[in-house]
């Protein structure tokens, strides 16, 4: 099980602290090639291979061809290498972070592109579901995602409100939808979305039919 921080102890996320130079070694002790995204790359591949249970520096270092300990010139723990190799697969939502979608479909066409993109994810990298649970999740790809999802529930109409309530929503779906204790099958999936995207049209109507002037009163009879 992971979790953000080892027992009694308290720590900074990767993304929150200054990333540390290399201390002064001789170059024959300097592993060819070795950089902070080589190993995070490499992290992410032993996680799809071999799940978020099985992963360990040391096994990681030995695919690379080092020693564990080289590759904490790079990174200060295991803790910061999983955060990194978190926003890493996050960053393969590409274009999903802002999809088009078919223009006659709108807000809620490009709704559906993100969550069916995200949810591939969670497919493709079924580690990326329980490290978002443990981490703050706050790499700058995982802030891009949120915020074309910002950008997204500010073309629906809602109230300022309601859209906190409707950003809860989705990001509670994708998360749930994705998670490891039972992920639907995708015909419950996309049903579970349209009611998701019908909840929101439904408040976004009534926003819009309270905003609307009241129709001038008919004049008095004679």
């Amino acid at each position: 099980m992971v979790t953000p921080a080892d027992p009694g102890t308290t720590r900074t996320s990767v993304w929150l602290a200054a990333e540390p130079a290399a201390p002064a070694r001789r170059r024959s002790e300097d592993p060819a090639g070795l950089d902070r995204e080589r190993i995070t790359a490499a992290a992410v591949r032993l996680l799809d291979a071999e799940g978020l249970a099985r992963f360990s520096m040391r096994r990681l270092a030995a695919g690379l061809g080092v020693t564990a300990m080289s590759l904490y010139w790079y990174v200060d723990t295991k803790h910061d290498l999983l955060e990194l190799a978190l926003d890493n697969a996050l960053g393969e939502l590409g274009e999903q972070q802002e999809p088009a979608g078919p223009p006659a479909e709108g807000w809620p066409g490009r709704l559906r592109s993100l969550a069916r993109g995200y949810r591939r994810l969670l497919v493709d990298h079924p580690w990326v579901a329980p490290l978002t649970a443990a981490y703050p999740n706050i790499g700058p790809h995982a802030r891009a995602f949120d915020a074309a999802l910002h950008r997204l529930l500010d073309s629906t109409g809602l109230s300022d409100a309601t859209r906190t309530g409707a950003r809860l929503a989705v990001s509670q779906f994708l998360h749930g939808c994705g998670g490891t204790v039972r992920r639907p099958p995708d015909g419950e999936f996309c049903l579970a979305l349209d009611v998701l995207i019908a909840g929101i049209q439904a408040h976004a109507g009534n926003a819009t039919g309270a905003a609307a002037p009241a129709a001038p009163a008919a004049p008095a009879g004679p």
